[in-house]
């Protein structure tokens, strides 16, 4: 008979608050979309208003106006991720450059998801037969993030140069769901949030329930069936809300925030500065919308009761989670910036030939948080540098192996090949493997094909489609000498 035995076991779990989903929606969001939803927070929430004054954001209470006892630490935050148009100009000053107002620029390439994706495995500790099967998953996405396609449909757009059994393309699938935004190349969007919910740390307050409904009742959540859902699932008025706020809270559509970006303007949320030989980096002035508690509803909400003093208690605290979300999401951006900077310092200093490989892995080390939260933290974030403005994913680029051990950036290999390309002969143009024998002089063991994709990207022609321009060039400035 086995011996009986008590043990005391001391464990640390965290349970995902209402405040922290906050804070993770606010990072993902640009500046402008956190303008508009800031303004549709003031609309509906009478204790919150604008400060027009310079001063600080007091309580009228007496208390700090952000409570933070959540979200005291980025750590916080990051449990969640591991579980699941006017221009102003600069104004240049000694040793680096200072915003005078605000910088916007036109973005001519909107960041589309498959971008977003394909940047992601790119970054990702994929093996080359993986990698070819996340690819081909992302290609087949529709507009809303779905994969319409099946397993076995992904199977034969890889074949014949890639076999592969369905066991290995519904592992990959499953990781690509992971990534972010959460929930894509699902199905249909009861698969989507069944991803996010399972993506959820397991004490999170409804989500057992929120399961059952997402994978059983979704059709009844669709048509607010909301007595037919107590008695189907036989729970509570209590447990039934709690579920359903965290059904509502997810995103039903992957791809949702991707769309409709073609208007937008580059707007740095990020100022780095180089002063007295040490790079700075500040945030824009805008990541601090200037909320305040209004002091007409807090004494308002001393005086009364019942159910008045009940829904001014609410939007009360909706209004402090706001804050610190605010506060946490600002404490985030400027932690990951300043990790960017300092490992990507020769690059701010010497150009693209400077930058070093980087990884989200490197970044969510240094700073102590999951990679998932760098990438939210760096997508669709920008940073005004003395070079000029840069999306902060930028920064991070995967790398090519040398001769000499230390790998070199692919940029800093795209602007080596630029370089070459920008000198080559115009009689003979440089041939990707000219190229691929050039670089592997320098200790760059780039394949031909890599040399081809770089210079694609670059969007540069073929060596005989480079030697047409220069054919075509030539005969143009000889006609002109003639007249």
């Amino acid at each position: 008979m086995a011996e009986q035995s008590l043990q005391l076991r001391l464990t640390q779990k965290l349970a995902l608050s209402p405040q922290l989903q906050q804070a993770i929606r606010l990072l993902q969001l640009n500046r402008i979309e956190l303008r508009e939803y800031i303004q549709e927070v003031l609309d509906e929430n009478p204790i919150l208003e604008r400060d027009e004054s310079e001063g600080s954001q007091d309580d009228p209470e007496g208390n700090e106006a952000s409570d933070t006892s959540e979200t005291d630490s980025i750590d916080e935050f990051d449990q969640w991720d591991e579980e699941v148009s006017e221009y102003d100009s600069w104004t240049e000053s000694e040793g680096g450059f200072e915003p005078s107002t605000e910088m916007q620029i036109p973005d001519p390439d909107e960041d589309s998801l498959n971008e977003h994706l394909l940047w992601q495995i790119n970054l990702g500790r994929f093996s080359e037969t993986d990698a070819a099967i996340a690819t081909a998953i992302v290609f087949a996405l529709d507009e809303d993030g779905f994969l319409p396609d099946t397993v076995e449909e992904i199977r034969s757009s890889l074949a014949p140069e890639l076999l592969v059994s369905p066991e290995e393309v519904t592992a990959v699938l499953h990781r690509v769901q992971r990534m972010e935004p959460i929930g894509v190349a699902s199905r249909d969007a009861g698969e989507c949030i069944r991803v996010q919910l399972q993506a959820l740390p397991g004490d999170t307050p409804g989500r057992d329930l929120a399961l059952r409904i997402s994978r059983d009742f979704l059709d009844l959540v669709a048509d607010h069936e909301t007595e037919a859902l107590r008695k189907q699932t036989r729970s509570s008025e209590e447990a039934l809300k709690c579920a359903l706020d965290l059904v509502h809270s997810l995103e039903p559509r992957p791809g949702a925030r991707f769309d409709n970006r073609r208007d937008e303007y580059l707007v740095p949320d990020v100022y780095v500065t180089h002063n007295e030989g040490e790079w700075r980096v500040s945030l824009s002035p805008d990541n601090d919308p200037g909320l305040k508690l209004n002091r007409y509803y807090i004494s308002l909400l001393r005086k009364s009761g019942g159910k008045d003093a009940e829904y001014l208690r609410g939007r009360l605290q909706e209004a402090r989670w706001l804050l610190a979300s605010l506060e946490l999401r600002n404490r985030t951006l400027i932690s990951v910036a300043q990790c960017i900077v300092e490992l990507q310092e020769d690059f701010l200093e010497h150009g693209d030939l400077a930058m070093r490989p980087l990884i989200l892995k490197d970044v969510s080390e240094a700073v102590g948080v999951h990679e998932s939260t760098v990438s939210r933290a760096t997508t669709r974030k920008y940073m005004l540098t003395p070079r000029g403005i840069y999306e902060m994913k930028y920064f991070f680029s995967s790398h090519v192996h040398t001769d000499h051990g230390d790998p070199v950036s692919a940029i800093a290999v795209k602007a080596r090949l630029q370089i070459l390309l920008q000198n080559e002969p115009h009689e003979k143009p440089l041939s990707d493997q000219d190229l691929s024998d050039l670089l592997r002089q320098t200790g760059i063991r780039a394949a031909r094909r890599t040399v081809a994709k770089y210079r694609e990207s670059l969007g540069i022609g073929s060596s005989t489609e480079r030697r047409r321009q220069y054919r075509r060039q030539k005969s143009i400035e000889a006609s002109q000498s003639l007249n």
